[in-house]
């Protein structure tokens, strides 16, 4: 397992490093194969934060905690973790599908933003944007149910992700409700 520990505003301490290494050596016990982690310690006014990416057997798992200490929030980030690490395993061990009925009404609800109106039927230009952050993804083809189990690991708001069904690009989401959203091109 490739681990990276980084600090902003702290110095990472030989003994800040062996806390977060036993941590994540007892989390890679649930994964055949862990590739890498990456721990970001952060301080912030009076706010200890805790972060952590962990990326293991093609999924990534999220995590991020603060507290008045640093080990405090390294302890919750890493007991966060373990319980988002427990929760995928006994889901890929539940070995009950859902009815297909019951996976296309949960998985393929798509929304349609309404654009901009003045309230007579005409709609105003939207403003210009600009760029703000450009990131790059790696495409492994999932199935809408890896994809929904990838999202509920992380803080994310969505996911784009290629459909292993339709060699389509889709973008999976998080609505406000906690139901998902699967967004699907139409050509």
């Amino acid at each position: 397992m490739e681990l990276r520990i980084s600090g902003r505003h702290i110095e990472v301490t030989p003994a800040l490093r062996d806390h977060m290494e036993a941590g994540l050596r007892k989390l890679a016990s649930h994964f055949d194969k862990v590739i890498d982690a990456e721990v970001v310690l952060d301080v912030e006014k009076h706010r200890h934060i805790a972060e952590v990416n962990l990326h293991a057997n093609g999924i990534r798992i999220h995590s991020k905690e603060s507290s008045l200490d640093m080990y405090a929030s390294m302890d919750a980030v890493l007991h966060k973790l373990e319980k988002q690490c427990l929760k995928y395993k006994a889901r890929i061990n539940r070995h009950q599908p859902r009815s297909h009925k019951e996976a296309l009404a949960t998985y393929n609800h798509v929304s349609i933003a309404p654009g901009i109106g003045n309230g007579n039927g005409h709609t105003e230009p939207l403003p210009a944007h600009r760029e703000i952050e450009r990131k790059t993804l790696s495409m492994k083809p999932l199935t809408v149910d890896e994809a929904v189990l990838q999202l509920e690991l992380t803080e994310d708001l969505f996911l784009v992700f290629s459909n292993a069904d339709t060699s389509q690009v889709n973008v999976l989401y998080k609505s406000h409700d906690g139901s998902f959203g699967l967004i699907e091109p139409q050509f």
